[in-house]
């Protein structure tokens, strides 16, 4: 549907006090949201909306332009979708008050299978693992992976689907306008999604910016659009813990990764498994708690080719735990010059992985 067909709808998301419940008041009670829009303060009371927010909006609607928000959006490349679109998303669309628009960028389906990954900003090497080894092969199968753009595991994940030429979809806090975009660090991350043929949306307007109300709000779209949520590490309160909530409340899977009981990041995936969370020790465990029996049989693993002494040599002694070089200069008997040179072609083939602070692994 195109811009101008909906623009008194995206008038109406302008207002920041209307929200997905208010705004459903208003299409209930009025014929279209163009009525709406032109409505007066007593109309507006009795679709539901409260005096004070009725007498804020009539007057904050005079500094609304709309053909000057739908020339930016258009500059921007975004498009809108409403709940009334055949193309919003099937699973989106039976949560609690689900978004009534959809600011996006990059290519909607109505239906796919999709698995929510969250976890802590700041995540262990053994968080990085799990996206590495577990996230990759479900990306891998066919499976969209959904998650905030936030820096930690939603870039993790997000970036290894785009590894694997997969899809993702990537939910803000804020707007998508590149002005918005949030964190900036992802602005490169933000347009590769896009570029790959993923997706990028919002409920927020642009220019919006990320308030921090605005991501538990955000963490909704992103358990409903999914068939269950991974929690990879979280800490007590944290987000990934408010999107998990999110999913149980509408029905959705909630699976967790369990980790040391000695490890705050793993209190949170460890707490959900004793209230009941499906435990997930490989991408089969995700395949059979999703119930996706097709994709189960499918899970890419990487031919591992070695093309010389020296690879062979340090591949023998790198499995799933990582590895320091040095420890390895020990265990080959090679020097550290010839494993330096050795690793970093390993890296660039794809075949090993450092992991941070020149600890490896190999990658299957």
């Amino acid at each position: 549907m195109s811009l101008d067909k909906q623009k008194y709808l995206i008038a109406l998301s302008h207002f920041s006090k209307f929200g997905p419940v208010r705004l459903k008041r208003l299409k209930r009670y009025f014929k279209n949201f163009e009525a709406a829009f032109r409505s007066q303060v007593r109309d507006l009371i009795s679709a539901g909306i409260e005096e004070k927010v009725a007498m804020e909006f009539v007057s904050f609607r005079g500094q609304i332009n709309i053909d000057q928000i739908i020339e930016a959006l258009e500059k921007e490349k975004i498009s809108v979708l409403s709940m009334e679109s055949n193309q919003y998303p099937a699973l989106l669309k039976e949560i609690f008050n689900p978004p009534q628009i959809i600011y996006y960028r990059g290519a909607v389906l109505k239906k796919e299978p999709a698995l929510a990954v969250v976890g802590s900003r700041k995540y262990s090497s053994y968080g990085q693992q799990i996206i590495e080894d577990l996230v990759r092969k479900v990306s891998s199968s066919g499976i969209t992976i959904v998650s905030g753009l936030a820096l930690g595991v939603d870039t993790q994940a997000h970036m290894v689907a785009l590894e694997e030429s997969s899809r993702t979809i990537a939910v803000l806090g804020s707007g998508i306008d590149k002005a918005s975009i949030y964190p900036a660090h992802n602005r490169y991350l933000f347009e590769k999604i896009i570029s790959e043929g993923g997706l990028v949306m919002s409920e927020f307007p642009i220019g919006t910016p990320p308030l921090r109300y605005h991501f538990p709000q955000r963490n909704r779209i992103v358990s409903g659009l999914s068939l269950g949520t991974l929690v990879i590490e979280a800490r007590p309160g944290s987000g990934a813990l408010i999107t998990a909530r999110y999913a149980l409340e509408q029905n959705r899977e909630v699976l967790a990764c369990p980790g040391s009981l000695y490890s705050g990041l793993s209190s949170g995936p460890n707490n959900l498994i004793k209230e009941g969370a499906k435990t997930v020790l490989n991408a089969s465990d995700v395949f059979d708690c999703l119930d996706l029996k097709l994709d189960k049989n499918y899970i890419k693993t990487n031919v591992l080719k070695f093309e010389n002494e020296e690879e062979k040599k340090i591949a023998q002694h790198l499995k799933d735990e990582p590895v320091h070089i040095d420890q390895l200069v020990s265990l080959t008997s090679l020097n550290i010059k010839d494993i330096n040179n050795t690793l970093t072609m390993m890296e660039i083939k794809g075949s090993v992985k450092n992991m941070g602070g020149m600890n490896y692994i190999l990658k299957k």
